[in-house]
């Protein structure tokens, strides 16, 4: 018998001796009293406490057992399956993402797409006041997949508003250490699809008469998705200090030049606000329009690998501050060179007309740090500027650096600037102004050709001629022309002035170049310097 057993028994056999003495003596069973008295000698005890449950702060939207919800995870992120954001769920009411505790998550397994895909030649109609996606500054929001696009529908809007401290952040679930599954980092070969944001303002790719009767239904690259209508003045909301990174990816359906771009503006009005973004190796495009009048503020664009701004279909816009590099970006141990145009300009797409003219840019202050490789994207080297399809545009306060080719001759055909046959029709509504070539060729076809088209509006005119016509412009070759800090333009470099005043609508500035020659303080200083550190050390 084991000795406690044996002890138990010991004093029940002494409690029963003791009680046979003299029978006073009973066996009472032990109890544990966690009873308090007060000074009234009332007795109480103490509460019982049930510990709170946990928020759940992930998005939702619907009601009752219609409600759905993320799912918070082990790692403090939301998660949203296929049943709550998918290729075929169009959510109609608000939603909101907040900014997660600790650094969380707003995963996506597949699209998010807010506001209905209304063909308005059948009994749909736009819900002009749709819902709003409001993503808190600060907040992280992760896709899985190429497929998985963020999409803003005809109506309704976005507010994605960070600060400067806060900014918002679009990216890949490979490029959050604890979600990359493969473990090899994020892509700049189309980890998941980007923003696509669907106006209601002027495309090319609409008829008058579609327009006038409502019937106006441009189909979208990458998703088909439906754009357009009559109003330029239309707002999709607001997107701003927030950063869009590894976006853009082949198409769901068509084939080549039918990609997603890291941020796809189809006929967005000009109610809308895109200020302080940074975009870095994207897969196709940085920002592309077709049509509409929005306008861009303090942009950067970092390695894409397509064309940093592609303006397209009729856009009547103005972009001012824009800082773009082209580079190299490394993905499983292999360095692949990124940048096609820093501006493709394309005057129209489809029916030209008095309500939707060619795409006529004014664009101000920009700095283009071109590549002296050639593109992974399709063999051809960076440039500045494409001018194409009849496009009208004028530049003012730019900086166009471009060193020449490693890997070719140097007089090969690599120039900072190249007019498309159809680029030369407008050539007299095109004009650099205040203009700095810090290029090792101007142009491509060299400087002493002519417009040769029998379209173009300047027969006979060299490239040279047509530099001349726009004010103030220099060409200073191949040669450094930036401060040390590679964000600030070198004034001493050159002798060209900025424009004296812009065009109205824009800050006034007076410096060549996207940042003030003196400022190393401002938010927009800081922004573009955040984001060549971060381009640089990825």
């Amino acid at each position: 018998m084991q000795t406690s057993k044996i002890l138990k028994v010991s004093a029940v056999a002494c409690a029963i001796a003791l009680a046979g003495c003299d029978g006073d003596i009973k066996v009472q069973p032990t109890v544990n009293d966690n009873s308090v008295n007060d000074s009234n000698n009332t007795i109480t005890n103490p509460p019982t406490t049930t510990p709170d449950p946990v928020e759940n702060i992930c998005a939702s939207y619907g009601e009752g057992d219609d409600m759905k919800q993320g799912t918070v995870t082990a790692d403090g992120d939301c998660s949203y399956g296929l049943s709550f954001a998918s290729k075929s769920i169009e959510i109609t009411e608000d939603l909101t993402l907040a900014s997660l505790p600790n650094g969380g998550v707003h995963i996506f397994e597949s699209a998010l797409q807010m506001g209905a895909d209304c063909d308005t030649t059948t009994s749909c109609s736009i819900e002009t006041n749709g819902p709003t996606l409001t993503v808190e500054a600060g907040a992280t929001v992760a896709f899985r997949s190429g497929e998985a696009l963020l999409r803003i529908g005809r109506g309704a809007d976005i507010q994605a508003v960070g600060t400067m401290a806060a900014p918002i952040t679009f990216t890949s679930t490979s490029a959050i250490p604890h979600l990359d599954v493969v473990g090899k980092g994020p892509s700049p070969f189309g980890d998941w699809a980007g923003i696509v944001v669907n106006g209601l303002g002027i495309t090319d790719q609409c008829t008058d008469e579609e327009r006038n009767a409502g019937t106006c239904n441009a189909e979208s690259e990458g998703d088909g998705s439906l754009y357009g209508g009559g109003d330029n003045t239309d707002s999709s909301g607001a997107i701003k200090y927030t950063k869009i990174n590894y976006a853009g990816s082949g198409p769901i359906d068509g084939g080549d030049g039918n990609d997603f771009n890291s941020l796809l503006l189809n006929a967005v009005g000009s109610g809308t606000e895109i200020d302080f973004i940074h975009i870095h190796q994207g897969y196709d495009d940085g920002i592309e329009f077709f049509g509409g009048a929005v306008d861009i503020k303090h942009i950067v664009v970092t390695e894409n690998q397509d064309d940093a701004i592609d303006i397209d279909a009729g856009w009547q816009g103005q972009g001012q501050f824009i800082f773009i590099t082209h580079g190299d970006a490394e993905f499983d141990g292999v360095m692949s060179p990124m940048g096609n145009h820093g501006f493709e300009t394309d005057g129209k797409k489809g029916t030209t007309s008095e309500q939707a003219p060619v795409s006529n840019a004014q664009l101000a202050n920009i700095t283009f740090i071109g590549s002296d490789q050639l593109s992974v994207r399709d063999g051809d080297p960076s440039r500045a500027v494409k001018f194409d399809d009849g496009i009208k545009s004028m530049y003012y306060n730019a900086l166009f650096i471009k060193p020449d080719l490693v890997v070719t001759d140097p007089a090969s055909d690599d120039g900072c600037v190249v007019f498309s046959g159809d680029g030369q029709i407008n050539a007299s509504a095109n004009s650099f102004n205040n203009t700095v070539l810090a290029c090792a060729q101007d142009f491509v076809a060299g400087d002493t050709a002519v417009f040769d088209d029998a379209d173009t509006d300047s027969p006979g005119q060299t490239r040279a001629q047509w530099l001349a016509q726009g004010t103030g412009n220099e060409s200073v070759g191949a040669m450094t022309v930036l401060q040390a800090d590679g964000i600030r333009a070198d004034s001493a470099s050159f002798t060209a002035t900025p424009a004296a005043s812009l065009p109205e609508g824009m800050d006034a500035a007076a410096f060549i170049g996207a940042v003030d020659y003196t400022d190393t303080s401002s938010d927009w200083y800081n922004w573009v310097n955040t984001a060549l550190t971060a381009a640089a050390n990825d």
